[in-house]
């Protein structure tokens, strides 16, 4: 009896065995969540094309405000050929510095409202821009690494200067460790595009 129940035993054990192995082998072959991680801010800031739209808008900038000192030095001189008294009060030509004065100012003052304006417009549509094409790109490394899910991971700057709730509320991914950092590769391969496509605008424009 007690070498039957040693048997039994041992085959119990056995068993045991042998289920537990193959549970733990069909765990290790299941596909691990493959999760991807990018700083969309990180990439706006040091990819190529926000360098470019930088130097390109001080460049515009730097001539629009050329012109304004322009208008303003052109003002001065009419108010102070009016201020001389040289021109008869009433005559055509008092009347005419009188008229260009008035479309001066109205000019300066248009330009004064509207270049900060466009500036900021022209900023927010490349902005828009900018981010469609890091969309894609993420997308297409996403496909390359078989990457189920891909989360921005963007730190927020301490001491918080903005809305404290809203950095809370938009800082969704407190820990990513195990998930592939991409925002390096989203870099190079928008700076690659970048490149690519002065490189065709240089040779349309020769």
């Amino acid at each position: 009896m007690k070498i039957r129940m040693l048997v039994l035993g041992s085959l119990i054990f056995a068993a045991i065995l042998f289920f537990g192995h193959g549970y733990s082998s069909a765990q290790s072959n299941e596909p691990a969540l493959k999760i991807g991680v990018v700083s969309v801010d990180q990439v706006l800031r040091d990819c190529k094309a926000t360098a470019n739209y930088r130097e390109q808008s001080a460049l515009e900038n730097a001539k629009m405000l050329a012109e304004q000192d322009k208008l303003e030095k052109e003002i001065q001189a009419l108010q102070a050929g009016l201020k001389l008294g040289t021109l008869k009060i009433g005559s055509s030509d008092y009347l005419s510095q009188h008229w260009d004065l008035a479309q001066k100012q109205a000019e300066l003052e248009a330009r004064q409202e509207f270049n900060p304006q466009q500036q900021m417009l022209k900023q927010q549509l490349w902005t828009q821009q900018l981010y469609q094409k890091v969309l894609q790109t993420v997308k297409e490394l996403a496909l390359e690494k078989d990457l189920l899910l891909v989360l921005e991971r963007s730190e927020p700057e301490f001491p918080i200067q903005r809305d404290l709730g809203l950095i809370i509320g938009t800082h969704k991914v407190l820990y990513s460790g195990g998930c592939l950092d991409i925002t390096k590769e989203v870099i190079a391969r928008l700076d690659a595009a970048e490149a690519k496509e002065a490189t065709e605008k240089s040779k349309s424009e020769n």
